[in-house]
């Protein structure tokens, strides 16, 4: 363990989930505001589970942390943040959530598409795949 100091927003944090057979899983990252969160960047919201989990705990803490088969977290370390969150992370969230709605909608349309039978006719989903992105 490298520091005692506290897990805060702007703290790089290393931790260990513990699951239900007592196997451990590292992690690290930064605690961010929520607006520049990214975790595949390593970039982890203050409001996430795990952030308000050990959000306040000192390094070697043992924090109990029910989620899925997870049972508990350990603060390996605590450190300065080892990364900037560009200016742009919410405008980049935005624009990965919106690509994830319109394939929602290109899946909507395609299933109802292959389920709808009318007096007119049937519906033909072809050319629903080339919808733009």
């Amino acid at each position: 363990m490298e520091t005692n100091d506290k897990v805060e927003v702007g703290c790089h944090v290393a931790v260990e989930l513990i699951d239900d057979r007592g196997q451990g899983e590292f992690l690290a990252f930064d605690i961010v505001p929520e607006q520049a969160a990214d975790f595949d960047a390593g970039r982890l919201g203050e409001n996430t589970p795990l952030a308000r989990a050990i959000l306040g705990h000192s390094a070697g803490s043992h924090i109990p942390y029910t989620l899925a088969d997870m049972q508990s977290v350990r603060i390996l370390s605590v450190q300065p943040a080892r990364s900037q969150a560009p200016d742009d992370a919410a405008a980049r969230r935005q624009a990965s959530l919106q690509k994830a709605l319109n394939a929602i909608a290109r899946t909507d349309a395609a299933i109802f598409a292959s389920s709808f039978s009318g007096k007119w006719g049937d519906y033909d989903p072809g050319g629903i795949e080339e919808w733009e992105e």
